[in-house]
């Protein structure tokens, strides 16, 4: 296939030239905070994606669509959620066509605006038809800002602490997750489901009102010839030294990838493009072989199988969503300790041991009547923590893990069609296993588990044994790893003029101005 560096200490000055960047602190607070406002559309995507889960177990809801009594009531609920990921599968190759266009924070804006309205009309759906409808308008935007964040993200984070900065994405789209459950448990005791698709809307209200205050990327300002507007996004988002590195760095890599294709079929096309199309598709599906998404979603229906009533449900569905917030933040130290095959692959790998032993205790437990007339509380209960463990991990491991490596791998003129690709890959893996998940844990049962099983333990081998290592190598210098051309910069003797006339302390004007004007135009 193609062999890859063990670390980052195995990347030398011979293959992958890296100019002298600052050993110490790369940036300043101004960047975390950036990240940090981005995080609304991450918190947006994490409970737009989330609040089904809860939805679900009310019965409010579950009464007003007469899902009681329908006979195809199993049929809808599984339209509910994979109509959800078939829009997010439009949304994701709406990604490339805005940011790479109109910019990275025209990518971010746009679904934010369409999340809302689909939040809105969620809460007032009067049918049934109306309600599915939306579903899918909710997942084409909230899927198209879940791509986009991680490509702005990814391209002002300085190398040293990229994979915690952009793994900020991943921890806030599980509080998002999280923030649904509350929610929605909190209104399953006033008998309400409108209200948590109303408040799905101001996240996305809050990330419009920052939009305007966000730095554009400065490797797209630079791919489209602002080289001066690019020297100052870079000025206020890290270090002086390091500012200078990066902006010699990106001049000189663009110019490299000017000329280079851009289209889709060139990633299928080209060899070190077609190498980074497969390891995004692969890593995100891989992921998705775990099956999150159908134990977040059918929570409920799983812990209901356990012989725990609708109360109990809501309640270990909180905690298990709660668990996982506590993983995702534990991941932001996590991922900078081990090289990104590891990380990714020890997350399948752990992951699917866990399913293992979750599929033997319902197995033995949980299977038939007789198990759940006379039930073996210590070892249901033990099933239950077993899917903690399992979404504890998994949230240290990978669900933030698989954005900062897709961002990583690609240039940046194929960055955004390369996650849009990946989380394409990620939304067709789920509207198959979302679809069936319902009619396979009744007929099937515990079997449907080795679906998950399986798959994750070849595809965790896989990443372990042959993908790359990106883990602090500076943005412009991964092409190397694919073979790709690249060019030394030697910044002490690098001085750009479009630098060293910025003044970072009298930009407020300037920035605001600029992105007035650069928002009004799209």
């Amino acid at each position: 296939m193609f062999s890859r560096p063990t670390s980052i200490t195995a990347v030398d000055d011979a293959s992958i030239p890296i100019p002298p960047h600052v050993k110490g602190r790369q940036f300043r607070l101004y960047n975390v905070l950036m990240i940090l406002a981005m995080g609304f559309g991450s918190v947006s995507y994490g409970y737009s994606a989330g609040v089904i889960s809860q939805t679900l177990g009310q019965p409010s809801f579950i009464r007003y669509f007469k899902l009681d009594k329908r006979s195809d009531a199993t049929d809808i609920i599984g339209l509910m959620n994979s109509l959800y990921q078939a829009g997010g599968f439009i949304g994701t190759f709406c990604v490339s066509f805005f940011s790479d266009r109109y910019g990275r924070r025209a990518g971010i804006a746009i679904p934010s605006v369409i999340n809302i309205i689909a939040g809105a009309l969620l809460a007032g759906s009067v049918n049934v038809g109306m309600f599915i409808f939306f579903r899918f308008v909710s997942g084409m935007a909230a899927y198209w800002i879940v791509s986009s964040v991680p490509v702005l993200m990814t391209e002002i984070a300085p190398p040293n602490v990229r994979g915690t900065l952009v793994n900020i994405h991943g921890a806030l789209l599980i509080f998002g997750f999280a923030l649904s459950n509350w929610v929605g448990y909190g209104f399953y005791h006033i008998n309400q489901w409108r209200a948590p698709f109303a408040i799905q809307c101001l996240p996305s209200v809050s990330l419009l009102l920052v939009i305007f205050w966000l730095p554009e990327s400065p490797r797209w300002l630079i791919l489209k010839d602002n080289i001066e507007e690019a020297a100052k996004v870079l000025k206020k988002l890290h270090t002086s030294a390091e500012a200078e590195v990066e902006l010699a760095q990106i001049r000189t890599q663009v110019e490299i990838d000017r000329g280079l294709q851009t289209s889709y079929w060139s990633m299928l096309s080209k060899p070190s493009y077609r190498k980074r199309t497969f390891m995004a598709l692969f890593v995100t599906v891989g992921i998705q072989m775990t099956g999150p998404f159908v134990i977040n979603n059918y929570g409920p229906t799983l812990y209901r199988g356990l012989g725990f009533d609708t109360n109990e449900q809501l309640v270990y569905q909180l905690g298990w969503i709660t668990v996982a917030f506590g993983g995702a933040l534990l991941s932001l130290v996590a991922i900078e300790l081990v090289t990104r095959p590891v990380i990714i692959a020890g997350g399948i790998l752990g992951s699917a041991i866990c399913l293992t032993v979750e599929a033997a205790l319902v197995a033995r437990y949980a299977t038939n009547a007789d198990d759940l007339a006379n039930p073996n509380q210590a070892a249901l209960r033990a099933a239950v923590a077993m899917l903690f463990i399992y979404i504890f991990w998994f949230e240290i491991t990978v669900d933030g893990g698989q954005f900062v490596y897709m961002g990583e791998i690609f240039p940046t003129h194929l960055r955004a069609k390369g996650i849009s690709l990946g989380m394409a890959g990620l939304c067709a893996t789920n509207i198959i296993w979302l679809q069936v998940a319902p009619l396979a844990f009744e007929t099937i049962k515990w079997k449907f588990y080795l679906c998950f099983i399986i798959p994750s333990f070849l595809c965790g081998a896989v990443i372990l044994i042959w993908f790359p290592d990106t883990r602090g190598v500076p943005l412009e210098s991964i092409a190397a790893i694919f073979g790709d051309a690249t060019e030394p910069v030697d910044s002490s003797s690098y001085k750009s003029q479009d630098y060293e006339k910025v003044d970072v302390n009298n930009m407020g004007k300037t920035d605001n101005q600029t992105t007035s004007d650069h928002m009004e135009n799209v």
